[in-house]
């Protein structure tokens, strides 16, 4: 066996140190400049957001001609999806819910799907030399937790949520829902459970490396109504209906492993992977993700 020294590449991700900062980091450069050969993009100009947010992406969208059919499917949709989901869960939180919700039309893509899936590699294209940087001031665990309201064509709201970890995001997620909310915050109350359970997993994780958490995880939602329901067990017409398995963060509260807090909506960091932003809201919560140049 042979000691290489610290390790710098994992899995097409390079891992760099700054000692004398007291950082490190994590990026993809490599991978996303092969993406942008690999499908010619190169020469694109690039987008400061990876997703219109004045488009609405719908299945009305997708081609009915056999004619169009044939020719969506000489795209490489499907491909192309593939790749930035690597980038995605890799080191790019940033595009989660722009790849998540174009991954919906895989199906049968149209050409607005595709041209939206072009604008996730210009953005790519003018965000590359970012990195996910680890070394801030905050060390403990911290999660938050946002839903959109059901806008979608589907009905079903978008659960977002994402923990950082001394100043950087460990774990995220951007996901549909799996029913039919009747309030924001019930939607809001649903996407608070998921993002406990991923919390008590973090914790029992981060516990058996360095030690158990002595204190509760701050869990962050900008929903006061859905805070208030987590805090009332009684069974009533707000609530009866919702499923017992929602009710996982009342037990987790109680339990003391979740300490859900009130953050502003300007300051929800879990916004970026709910709904299409603008540009400044963009660079606002990526660097709240520790996306920064190494």
């Amino acid at each position: 066996m042979t000691d290489l020294g610290p390790v710098s590449w994992l899995l097409g991700i390079k891992i760099s140190r700054d000692l004398e900062a007291g950082t490190f980091s994590l990026s993809q450069h490599a991978y996303i400049d092969a993406l942008l050969a690999r499908f010619n993009f190169t020469d694109l100009k690039p987008m400061s957001t990876p997703m219109d947010p004045h488009q609405l992406l719908s299945k009305t969208q997708c081609p009915e001609s056999p004619a169009e059919v044939a020719r969506m499917r000489r795209v490489p949709y499907r491909e192309a999806i593939g790749v930035l989901m690597y980038a995605a869960l890799g080191t790019q939180p940033d595009i989660v819910f722009a790849v998540s919700t174009l991954a919906q039309f895989a199906q049968n893509p149209g050409q607005p799907h595709w041209d939206a899936v072009k604008r996730v590699f210009r953005y790519l294209l003018g965000t590359r030399t970012l990195s996910r940087v680890y070394g801030g001031e905050k060390r403990e665990l911290e999660g938050f937790v946002d839903a959109d309201g059901a806008t979608q064509e589907h009905r079903r709201a978008i659960t977002g949520y994402v923990f950082l970890v001394d100043g950087g995001a460990v774990s995220w997620a951007s996901k549909k829902q799996e029913l039919v909310t009747l309030s924001t915050a019930e939607s809001e109350y649903v996407a608070t459970t998921h993002a406990a359970k991923e919390a008590v997993w973090l914790r029992r994780f981060i516990g058996e490396v360095f030690g158990p958490l002595a204190e509760p995880t701050t869990l962050y939602n900008d929903n006061q109504a859905t805070i208030a329901l987590t805090k009332d067990g009684s069974y009533h017409t707000r609530t009866k209906h919702i499923d017992v398995r929602y009710h996982f963060i009342r037990y987790s509260i109680n339990a003391g492993s979740i300490r859900l807090l009130y953050c502003p909506t300007g300051d929800m960091t879990a916004d970026i992977l709910t709904k299409a932003l603008p540009s400044v809201k963009v660079k606002h919560f990526a660097a709240a993700l520790g996306l920064a140049q190494a």
